[in-house]
């Protein structure tokens, strides 16, 4: 039987849309600190959400195909602000901090958490949040977490499992089942998952062509 929340699998057509749609201009935009400092709300846009070093900005990077677009880092909680990028004319990419265990002072991690919540919670033209799970540990607490402020804000969000170059198979398919679990519990979780390695490449043209299909 199917699984409900099943790999995703996309057409050459798709795969195709997806090239074509990061292959034009991608340019860094700005960073936000607060609610006042957001773009217009003109275009649609996609954010990228996850655990403190789970490889997000090696997977933007991979998706672009711009080997400094968003700055990778091995300390976790470098990411301190909302981080907006044009893709061609219609589309804004956006990078959110890293949450969990950012190596941050108190007061700045509540600021992040206030900033994101008010993000989620008011951004009309934000189509799609994309959860990264790294594939070695799966779900954790903290992106149980993130998953519920999407609830919350009835932001439909989609998980992409990163690093699958570092899990055998098997092992692989036994955190699919564990994510699977997890997301059974949440009503904004779009039924499809991406599998990804930013390190070898995989999954990136199903994932250009899953946001090219959004609208």
């Amino acid at each position: 039987m199917e699984p409900v929340f099943p790999l995703v699998e996309v057409s050459d057509t798709e795969r195709n849309d997806g090239a074509r749609l990061f292959h034009g201009e991608i340019d860094f935009l700005k960073g936000v600190v607060a609610m006042n400092g957001l773009p217009p709300a003109d275009r649609m846009e996609i954010c990228f959400a996850g655990r403190s070093n789970v490889g997000k900005s090696s997977l933007i990077n991979a998706l672009t195909g711009r080997r400094a677009l968003a700055r990778t880092s091995n300390t976790p909680g470098r990411t301190q602000e909302i981080n907006f990028f044009t893709v061609s004319d219609g589309l804004y990419l956006v990078d959110l901090p890293g949450y969990g265990f950012a190596k941050a002072p108190l007061p700045v991690v509540e600021k992040w958490q206030r900033l994101l919540r008010a993000y989620l919670t008011g951004r009309q033209s934000l189509r799609r949040a994309f959860v990264l799970v790294d594939s070695r540990h799966g779900v954790k607490d903290p992106d149980e977490e993130i998953m519920k402020e999407l609830d919350r804000a009835a932001v439909t969000f989609q998980v992409v499992m990163t690093k699958t170059d570092k899990v055998k198979a098997g092992e692989l398919d036994k955190v699919l089942d564990q994510v699977r679990q997890r997301l059974a519990k949440h009503p904004a979780a779009f039924p499809g998952i991406v599998t990804t390695s930013s390190q070898k490449g995989e999954g990136i043209d199903t994932l250009r062509a899953v946001i090219a299909g959004l609208d």
